[in-house]
């Protein structure tokens, strides 16, 4: 994937949005030092590009119902392309796994799991996890408290 070259301006309003994803255009342009039809076609270009991919709502899972998250690290007994494909492909699937990670190491996968309790997290684990094919091991580790949560990446300004 190629790298784009972003220039001061572009950061500010990267970093703007990280921040706070729905101030308005006039707000953003403000905040960057430009104008607002100028803003404007920065951000689409930036959407355009691939850098932005999306804005979301930052919600309070356990207010909504769920109060485990559970990182759980699954093995394959086979790694070959189109195990590892099947297994993305089931994943996208599961609503409570929020994030897949393939990753080096002992493992092949690292999900984020999302479940209104351990039951119904151990449920999901023996109906849908375990019994999907290829799967040679699973370990889980139940988060506790989320001590930082930083959407995006750094971007120097």
């Amino acid at each position: 994937m190629a790298k784009v070259k972003l220039d001061k301006i572009d950061r500010v309003i990267i970093n703007q949005l990280l921040e706070h994803g729905r101030m308005t255009n006039v707000e953003l342009a403000e905040k960057a030092g430009i104008s607002a039809p100028p803003c404007l076609r920065r951000v689409r270009a930036l959407e355009n590009s691939g850098i932005i991919k999306g804005y979301h709502a930052r919600v309070d899972a356990a207010m909504l119902g769920y109060n485990v998250t559970v990182f759980t690290h699954v093995g394959l007994e086979n790694q070959h392309d189109d195990e590892l494909r099947k297994f993305e492909k089931q994943v996208q699937e599961w609503e409570r796994v929020r994030e897949c990670h393939l990753i080096s190491g002992d493992s092949d996968f690292l999900l984020k799991v999302v479940a209104k309790d351990w039951d119904d997290y151990q449920q999901f684990l023996t109906t849908r996890l375990t019994s999907t094919p290829n799967i040679k091991h699973v370990r889980s580790s139940m988060g506790v408290k989320t001590c930082k949560y930083n959407p995006g990446v750094p971007v120097q300004e």
